[in-house]
């Protein structure tokens, strides 16, 4: 590949991530200056020249979310006013995912707004890992590639995880349960569900458990850990149900709040995250905390990009 002709920028949500893309494509990150002012304005500066250039920007939805997604979105327009030929916002956790329809009245669907904002900005493509929802991709008027973290997941379970074949894959909610079937599906093992029955709103008054997990280890697969409590309720009751340990696996490790603590009360044996949000800090503080490397398929779905390849090799495939 000519290092000419690609570039790529990243904010300060990951710059790890945008290094290691980098070295895997054999090109330097461009340099780039995002820093705010006292008054808490966002300043960009881009160092290179991106004139005619196929222009990636590296930033993905966590820490200071809001800072993140205005220095992308400050990013893609300095980069449009630089006259770059192609703009693609690299987006591994999408910020606002979670707000992508109205399920109250008068609640916003802040995922569309931010679409818009992306393209608004000048964004000519997004490219992004298990959206929360997979409908957001139809906010966007510009093409969208909504990779997978299953691959990268299933290798980890092959690899990583004793007597996986004595697995269970377990939804912890109704939501996942495609995800959930499409991983026990390739692994050709069986699948469970946890239904939360609630007698008042916000209060979970019990889970039920549908499926049988005696003598099994229980995966958990979910697409996002946040405060990790559902995941740590989950757990108490496949141990309680007879599982022989229980294991997450989660793409985007938010990991906020009392996660930490939960996670290390819990009968957790491990809580695997990818590193679409930076945790090197949380996993100092938590030994059971695990990570699956994405870069490679980032990276991969960044070349083929570039030279007009097919990208859903990679929905089905970990680069090796």
């Amino acid at each position: 590949m000519s290092s000419n002709s690609i570039k790529i920028l990243t904010g300060n949500a990951h710059p790890a991530l945008a290094s290691l893309i980098a070295k895997r494509l054999g090109v330097q990150v461009a340099k780039s200056t995002v820093l705010k002012y006292s008054n808490q304005e966002t300043s960009v500066t881009i160092g290179e020249s991106v004139r005619d250039e196929d222009v990636f920007i590296i930033q993905s939805g966590c820490g200071e979310i809001n800072d993140s997604l205005m220095e992308l979105l400050i990013m893609i327009n300095a980069c449009k006013t630089a006259s770059a030929r192609r703009i693609t916002a690299v987006i591994p956790c999408f910020p606002y995912a979670r707000q992508d329809k109205k399920d109250k009245s008068r609640a916003p669907i802040s995922a569309k707004l931010v679409a818009n904002m992306l393209t608004v900005a000048g964004a000519n493509h997004v490219i992004t890992m298990d959206l929360h929802a997979s409908q957001i991709q139809g906010f966007f008027n510009i093409p969208v590639d909504n990779l997978y973290a299953e691959p990268s997941t299933l290798k980890y379970i092959r690899e990583k995880i004793p007597d996986y074949k004595n697995a269970i894959i377990v939804s912890p909610d109704a939501g996942g349960a495609k995800r959930a079937t499409a991983i026990a599906d390739r692994l050709d093992s069986g699948f469970a569900i946890i239904h939360k029955e609630r007698k008042k709103a916000n209060e979970v008054s019990r889970m039920v458990l549908v499926g049988d997990v005696s003598g099994k280890i229980a995966i958990l697969v979910d697409d996002m850990a946040d405060t990790c409590g559902t995941l740590g309720l989950a757990a108490q009751i496949l141990m309680e149900k007879g599982a022989k340990s229980v294991y997450a696996i989660v793409t985007h490790g938010i990991l906020s709040g009392k996660a930490i603590q939960v996670i290390n009360d819990s009968v957790l044996t491990r809580v695997v995250v990818t590193n679409t949000i930076p945790h090197d800090d949380k996993k100092g503080l938590c030994p059971k905390i695990d990570t699956i490397d994405i870069s490679t398929t980032l990276a991969e779905a960044i070349r083929r990009t570039h030279n007009g390849e097919s990208v859903s090799y990679l929905f089905s495939h970990v680069p090796e």
